[in-house]
């Protein structure tokens, strides 16, 4: 990242050390790139974070379809446990008035 910093401060384009970076994604840094060479960085960047936006609530919209019926069987369990728990001693009870 320090690289990036110092080839920026000297005046050379954003795209060209972030494209010798393993960290960012092609797609990022060819948007970058555009941005610069049409005068536009800040809608391309924008534009980039809107798809990261996008796509994070993606998968957090995912991950809530996947736990939802898990909290649900979750939940059921813990109310027939206690139903289970308040009839238990009642049907004892009741077994032992027979006898």
């Amino acid at each position: 990242m320090r690289n990036i910093q110092e080839e920026i401060k000297q005046g050379g384009m954003i795209h060209t050390p972030l494209e010798k970076s393993p960290v960012f994604p092609p797609m990022v840094v060819s948007m970058i790139a555009v941005g610069e060479e049409t005068g536009e960085l800040d809608l391309m960047l924008t534009k980039v974070a809107d798809f990261y936006d996008t796509e994070a609530e993606a998968g957090i919209d995912g991950l809530t379809s996947l736990l939802e019926p898990f909290m649900m069987v979750f939940i059921g369990g813990m109310i027939g446990a206690i139903i289970v728990g308040m009839y238990l001693p009642m049907f004892k009870i009741f077994e032992a008035l027979k006898h």
